[in-house]
C-alpha cells in the first residue's frame, strides 16, 4: 500500500515539476554549463608548433595575461568602462526621472524612445555613428557649410569617440534600472521634505538619491560590464586606439589563432563579472533588476 501511495505522489508531484523544470534545466546545461566548462578547459590547454590545440594541460596561458601590454589594456578598459558608466548616470538620471515623474500619455512615448534602440542590431547603429563622425559626415559638412572649419575635422578613432558609442550602445541599460528605482519612490517623502523646509537640491541628495541608489548600482553594473567585452565598439570608432578586453579576446580567437589564451581571457572576465556581481549582492542590491 505504502509502495502505491509513493507511486502516486510522485506522479501527482515530482512527475509535473519534472516536466516543467526538466526541459529548461537540459536548455541551460546545453547552452550555458556545457560552453562554459569547454572555455574553461580551453583555458589551460596548450598550443603545438602548428598553432593546433593540445590538451597538454598548463596555466601559462593565465601568468601571460601579466604581460605589460596587456596590463595596460586592462588599465584602459577600466578607464573606458568607468568614464562611459559615470556619463552614463549623469545623462540617464535626468531622463529617468523624467518618465517616472511624467503623468501624461507621452510617458509611454518617452518610455518607448528608451526601448525603440534594442529592435536594431547595435553593429549597425555604430555603423552610422561613423558614417555621421567621418570626414565626409553630416558633422563636417555643416562645419563646412557654416565656414566653422576649413577642412573636414578628423573625429573618428579616439578614445572620446570610443566612449561616445559606449555611452550610446549602453544608456538604455543605465535607464531602465533607474527608472524602476524613481517609479517606486513613495511621492509623500518628497512632499514631507518640502514642508520641512528642505531645498530642491537638499531634497534630492538626502531623500531621492538615497532611496534611488539601487537603480544606480544595478545600472552601473549593467553599463560597466558590457563595457569591457564591446569590442566591435572600440573596433569601429577606436580603430584599434581604444582597446578593451573585449578586443584582446577576439583577437586571440580571430586573427591570434591562439583560442587557449582567449579562453584565458574570457575566463578571468566572467570572474571579474562575477565578483562585480557578488559585491552588488553584498550591499543589498536586488538580483532581479539584473535579470540574474
Amino acid at each position: 500500500m505504502s509502495r502505491k501511495k509513493s507511486k502516486h505522489e510522485f506522479r501527482a508531484n515530482t512527475l509535473p515539476a519534472m516536466l516543467t523544470v526538466g526541459p529548461v534545466t537540459l536548455i541551460m546545461i546545453l547552452l550555458i554549463a556545457v560552453p562554459l566548462l569547454y572555455v574553461a578547459v580551453m583555458s589551460v590547454c596548450s598550443l603545438d608548433e602548428y598553432y593546433n590545440v593540445t590538451f597538454k594541460f598548463t596555466l601559462s596561458n593565465y601568468t601571460r595575461l601579466l604581460n605589460a601590454d596587456y596590463i595596460k589594456i586592462y588599465i584602459q578598459s577600466i578607464v573606458i568602462a568607468l568614464v562611459t558608466t559615470v556619463l552614463c548616470i549623469l545623462i540617464g538620471y535626468p531622463f529617468a526621472y523624467f518618465i517616472a515623474r511624467t503623468k501624461s500619455k507621452k510617458k509611454k512615448i518617452l518610455y518607448m524612445l528608451v526601448i525603440i534602440p534594442f529592435w536594431t542590431n547595435s553593429l549597425i547603429r555604430i555603423y552610422g555613428w561613423r558614417s555621421f563622425l567621418g570626414t565626409s559626415g553630416w558633422i563636417n559638412s555643416i562645419l563646412q557649410g557654416l565656414h566653422i572649419v576649413n577642412e573636414p575635422v578628423d573625429l573618428l578613432y579616439k578614445q572620446g569617440t570610443t566612449i561616445l558609442g559606449m555611452v550610446y550602445c549602453l544608456i538604455p541599460f543605465m535607464i531602465l534600472p533607474l527608472y524602476t528605482a524613481i517609479e517606486k519612490l513613495d511621492t509623500s517623502l518628497l512632499e514631507a521634505s518640502s514642508d520641512l523646509g528642505a531645498r530642491p537640491s537638499s531634497t534630492f541628495f538626502e531623500v531621492i538619491l538615497p532611496l534611488t541608489s539601487s537603480g544606480i548600482f544595478s545600472g552601473s553594473l549593467m553599463v560597466f560590464i558590457p563595457c569591457l567585452g564591446y569590442f566591435f565598439v572600440s573596433d569601429i570608432l577606436g580603430g584599434g586606439n581604444s582597446d578593451v578586453i573585449g578586443n584582446l579576446i577576439e583577437r586571440q580567437f580571430q586573427s591570434g589563432n591562439n583560442w587557449p589564451l582567449g579562453a584565458a581571457l574570457s575566463i578571468i572576465l566572467i570572474i571579474v563579472t562575477l565578483i562585480l556581481v557578488k559585491i552588488y549582492q553584498k550591499l543589498g542590491g536586488d538580483m532581479d533588476s539584473l535579470g540574474v
